[in-house]
């Protein structure tokens, strides 16, 4: 799913855990279904549920911390928070900063989204949120990016003609072509990254077991596959 551009010299920091007692969740709460803010003002969706759940099988206490997506990162190894949970993919560039858990999601397939058919997809202007799998996968493809730092604002530039079409997440996409505003799929879909984990400082290798451990389980007994599909993020294991 998506891909942090790491720049920055922060992520050369480290900043282990002690295994406290309440084990603090990062997440973007702007990428519903995986993340999002309901009505209450509460972190909700997939990650919400999922999170809560692995943190009751690893006998955590979980807290829950909304950080912009661009930062993530940085802040996970600076240490406001002890695991990210943001619907990150696992790629080789964000292994070398941080470490991650065995995926809680297969790949998610990206795919393009347009006012209407005939896009030109690999040379038209192409729009997609800053710092994801996405926007690289544009950025080399002989199209013209356009990036924005939401997810939310790629749409617009859409639906306002700032951008031809706009490459994201297909779950995420997917309530945009049905709410009635004239927005559909086009092209084909394309296959990126390779599952979606938690992220977890480099130092914090107990912690990671203790994840995966749950992760495990909820495989093993199939209640992973069904909150996947009760949410409606990826295919199933």
């Amino acid at each position: 799913m998506k891909k942090l551009i790491l720049t920055t010299a922060a992520l050369a920091l480290t900043a282990g855990m002690a295994m406290a007692d309440t084990v603090r969740l990062g997440t973007e709460g702007a990428y519903a279904p995986w993340n999002f803010v309901n009505d209450a003002g509460e972190i909700d969706g997939f990650e919400r549920e999922l999170g809560d759940e692995l943190c009751k099988r690893a006998g955590l206490e979980c807290e829950w911390v909304k950080n912009d997506w661009d930062s993530i990162i940085p802040n996970l190894v600076s240490g406001n928070y002890d695991a990210i949970i943001a619907g990150m993919s696992i790629t080789d560039e964000r292994d070398e900063v941080i470490d991650f858990t065995q995926n809680y999601t297969p790949p998610d397939p990206s795919a393009y989204v347009a006012m209407s058919d005939g896009v030109d997809v690999a040379g038209g202007v192409i729009a997609a949120q800053t710092g994801t799998l996405q926007s690289g996968y544009i950025a080399d493809s002989g199209a013209t990016l356009v990036e924005f730092a939401t997810p939310e604002e790629t749409i617009a530039a859409v639906r306002n003609g700032e951008a031809d079409a706009v490459l994201a997440d297909k779950s995420f996409l997917v309530p945009f072509t049905e709410d009635g505003s004239g927005l559909l799929f086009v092209g084909e879909e394309v296959p990126l990254g390779g599952g979606v984990g938690m992220g977890i400082r480099e130092s914090d290798g107990e912690l990671k077991e203790k994840f995966n451990a749950a992760i495990q389980s909820m495989k093993d007994d199939g209640s992973l596959n069904e909150l996947i599909t009760k949410w409606e993020v990826s295919s199933t294991f």
